[in-house]
């Protein structure tokens, strides 16, 4: 049983060359829809057709075909850092905080796959 309280999502988070580009893409090929654009901080999310199960776009300015980070939503995102820094999990660098929006925290598993934890603050 896991000590961190998951809040059913995951994000499959990709960088990409052009946001709105992909966004027409995935509407138009997959038939998912927009959840919402900020451009202030150059990233979109879109519902796919799994409940729970939503696909992010960040702005690169080039294409870095390098996979996708899974983001997984959390509850309590101090908590939930706290539970994996104690099981010795190495984190890239400190929380981030979008006012109003989400905090994102970025870890690694042993293989160096990038991971994410969010918390919604919307």
């Amino acid at each position: 049983m896991s000590k961190i309280k998951f809040d059913q999502t995951i994000t499959l988070a990709f960088a990409v060359a052009d946001r709105k580009k992909s966004i027409n893409w995935y509407e138009k090929h997959l038939g998912f829809s927009l959840i919402f654009d900020a451009p202030e901080i150059g990233w979109a999310e879109m519902a796919t057709n799994v409940d729970g199960v939503s696909v992010g776009f960040g702005d690169t300015g080039e294409a870095k075909p390098e996979g996708c980070v899974p983001v997984l939503g959390v509850v309590d995102i101090n908590q939930a850092r706290q539970v994996l820094e104690n099981e010795d999990v190495r984190f890239d660098g400190e929380t981030i905080t979008h006012d109003g929006m989400v905090k994102l925290a970025t870890f690694y598993d042993p293989d160096n796959n990038a991971w994410m934890l969010s918390q919604s603050l919307g």
